[in-house]
């Protein structure tokens, strides 16, 4: 049997993603997924759902391959704001990198995603709005994941590399 997808009308669009929110926090991406699908069939290139729709892909990633690191992506791409965009592809970076890291990925193949991460938060601090810190806030918790937990498995790593 086939079901075909009810819309939602444009007036339910604000209320719709306050749900959408409301089910990222109780940690139910999926449930935030599928509203933010809707929204964006009613009002393709909506702001706010692309972004939730972007966090809430990363809030479901596992470390796997499975991950849609691309479906992320492209919604953060789809972002007007220049800040937003490379704000929210740098968490997409940090996301993975620590999703990677919980399923004991290599340090060195975890670090190249910190690393991308940061440079998309340096990009963004650079045209934040006037007290936004969010972007340093990022770049420093990516900064001190690297010389915590990194340092010491890269430094394992590579003694285990050269027979230590």
């Amino acid at each position: 049997m086939e079901f075909k997808l009810k819309t939602i009308s444009p007036e339910g669009i604000d209320a719709a993603l306050s749900k959408a929110e409301l089910y990222r926090f109780l940690n139910e991406p999926e449930e935030a997924e599928s509203i933010c699908e809707d929204v964006l069939a009613v009002q393709p290139g909506h702001q706010l759902a692309l972004r939730t729709l972007g966090l809430a892909l990363t809030d479901q990633f596992t470390g796997e391959s499975s991950d849609r690191y691309a479906d992320a992506e492209k919604s953060f791409q789809q972002l007007t704001d220049a800040y937003e965009r490379l704000y929210y592809t740098g968490l997409l970076h940090e996301r993975r990198a620590k999703a990677q890291l919980r399923t004991g990925r290599p340090a060195h193949t975890v670090t190249v995603l910190l690393e991308d991460a940061m440079r998309n938060y340096e990009e963004a601090e650079r045209i934040r709005p006037t007290g936004n810190d969010d972007a340093i806030l990022r770049w420093n918790r990516c900064a001190r994941l690297l010389h915590s937990k990194l340092d010491s498995e890269w430094h394992r790593e590579v003694g285990i590399e050269m027979g230590e």
